[in-house]
């Protein structure tokens, strides 16, 4: 596939890119290969490939949710900097 001008231009707008007159047509150029390259990856065929959702083989560890004891909020509030009556108190994060 290649591109026209009009169309770098209006990619160029989307994206937000700024080149001068000079480097359009090396972009037309550059573009235009990796648009080639693109087509060439669609010939590929993928039947029976499943998609994948992630790059990585890492597994997440996880643990089987235990209940227990807790802190009593009376204790853990004694220690807070701030506080109200049942309440710790933190600075905003937002105006």
């Amino acid at each position: 596939m290649q591109l026209d001008k009009e169309t770098l231009n209006k990619i160029a707008h989307l994206a937000r890119l700024e080149f001068n007159e000079k480097d359009t047509e090396a972009m037309l150029g550059d573009m235009s290969n990796i648009l080639l390259f693109v087509e060439k990856l669609n010939e590929v065929n993928t039947d029976g490939v499943e998609p994948l959702t992630t790059m990585s083989h890492e597994v997440n560890a996880l643990r089987e949710d235990k209940t227990g004891t807790h802190l009593d909020r009376s204790i853990a509030l004694e220690s807070a900097p701030k506080k109200d009556d049942t309440y710790f108190r933190v600075p905003k994060v937002l105006e």
